[in-house]
């Protein structure tokens, strides 16, 4: 049984929400690199040049990438030997939370009874937190700060088995087409189908951590993906929708077994700041 503190935990969240929000990964950049120059819209072209520009400055003076600087999303991957000491894993998540949103200088967004009075926390806190239990002995901790524009477009679509692929195809491109310039595109596409209502939702969720553009490992769902973005980039909604050929990066799919009389399709957008930051402990 290996121990881990909570120390190191709400440290290691604390530096790397604030990472997440100054740094694009690497393989988002090089998407936008090849989107600028594939778009052929001079106004699409703009924007990119906008949109890399803008991370370059954030990355050399220390600026957030957004003004949004996103809920702050959690996924733990938790190694069955291990064990944690020195506290409740959560409230040293939060304190990770807490402390990075203000060092960072990081715009706090959540708004507590968010059906009523809406009362801001004042330090981004709590957080959303995913766990999933693993073999070995090692905490892999993702953070992905998850701007509220493209969350707003999420989509669950409880299809009849009936709908098949050409439904799941229909639904996702739909759900784009209706969220237009709402999601601050070029998007990447997240996809999951199958499960229950809310393991598809996980499911779409979780496919945004995949390197951005890098195929499924399932033949099936990467075929399935190649023909959602080139439909998706077929609406000429364009970078921040002022039209052109991208519209979204990149189409991740994950997929889970179904009840049979099931067939659940859900959708999450991630604007082009695909923030997200990993650390294993």
């Amino acid at each position: 049984m290996r121990e881990i503190n909570t120390v190191t935990i709400t440290d290691a969240v604390s530096r790397l929400f604030q990472e997440a929000n100054l740094f694009l990964p690497d393989d988002v950049l090089d998407c936008l690199k090849r989107a600028r120059d594939a778009e052929e819209s001079k106004a699409g072209r703009d924007v990119l040049d906008r949109i890399l520009e803008n991370a370059a400055v954030s990355a050399e003076e220390g600026t957030p990438l957004c003004q949004d600087t996103g809920a702050a999303v959690v996924f733990l991957e938790m190694g069955q030997e291990a064990h944690i000491t020195g506290g409740d894993l959560y409230a040293a998540i939060n304190e990770g939370v807490r402390r990075g949103y203000k060092e960072g200088y990081l715009r706090k967004s959540m708004a507590a009874r968010p059906f009523s009075e809406r009362t801001n926390t004042r330090d981004n806190t709590p957080a959303i937190i995913h766990v999933d239990i693993v073999p070995g002995d090692r905490l892999k901790i993702t953070v992905m700060p998850k701007g509220g524009g493209a969350e707003n477009m999420a989509r669950l679509g409880m299809l009849s088995p009936s709908q098949g692929r050409q439904g799941i195809i229909d639904f996702v491109v739909k759900a784009v087409d209706e969220a237009g310039s709402n999601p601050c595109p070029p998007l990447i596409v997240g996809v999951g189908i199958g499960g229950t209502a809310e393991k598809a939702m996980m499911l779409a969720k979780h496919s945004l951590l995949r390197r951005a553009g890098e195929p499924s490992p399932d033949a099936e769902a990467a075929r399935l993906e190649a023909e959602i973005l080139e439909r998706v980039n077929g609406l000429g909604i364009g970078p921040m929708g002022y039209g052109g050929r991208v519209t979204a990066l990149a189409v991740h799919v994950e997929v889970f077994p179904a009840h049979i009389a099931s067939l659940p399709v859900a959708v999450n957008l991630q604007c082009h700041s695909a923030r997200h930051k990993e650390a294993v402990l």
